[in-house]
């Protein structure tokens, strides 16, 4: 909470016209935006260290240059114990191939790197995501069937359904939510 207002502090990165009300936007489109900033996301942010409680990143990532720059400076600007709201679309997801910005087309387990990556840290970078939450969401059908709750309730069963299944029963969107994790 920010100590002057009580209030979240909350940065929007990539907001467009859906800025997360009382959030601070944050994109490159000078025409079609809300945002209180204009500024390349491939490049550092330009706010201090640890000065938000929430960063989000709503189908954004899968856009920059480079994810691990990008989660670099998400974990940099967020505070300890903060939290990294990022949303993209599931690789086996039309949406994720057909928009020729995407430069990412990733999985549920792509973010693992930031946490454990073969029981070792990664080697490219030094910072700390724990993963809080993580909902894959599906097409409705797959929902109504049940597949839907099993692939967002057993990581075996999604990591099953992300190896052998997902270009049948095809993944939309997720939805992470990591807290920050700073190393002293």
């Amino acid at each position: 909470m920010s100590r002057e207002s009580g209030r979240k502090r909350i940065l929007e990165l990539g907001c467009g016209r859906a800025k997360t009300p009382g959030a601070i936007g944050v994109d490159l489109n000078r025409e079609a935006t809300g945002a209180d900033l204009i500024c390349d996301l491939n490049d550092p942010l330009p706010f201090a260290d640890s000065v938000f409680d929430e960063t989000r990143a709503v189908h954004v990532i899968e856009h920059l240059d480079d994810i691990v720059r990008a989660m670099s400076e998400i974990h940099r600007v967020t505070r300890p114990g903060g939290l990294a709201y990022v949303v993209t679309p599931h690789y086996s997801d039309y949406s994720s191939w057909c928009d020729p910005t995407h430069r990412w087309h990733l999985n549920s387990f792509s973010f693992f790197y930031f946490s454990s990556l073969h029981g070792q840290h990664p080697w490219y970078t030094r910072l700390v995501l724990s993963e809080r939450r993580l909902h894959v969401e599906l097409a409705r059908i797959w929902k109504w069937m049940g597949i839907g709750w099993a692939v967002n309730h057993s990581v075996k069963l999604r990591r099953l359904w992300e190896m052998y299944l997902c270009f049948i029963v095809r993944g939309k969107q997720m939805e992470f939510t990591f807290e920050i994790v700073k190393q002293p």
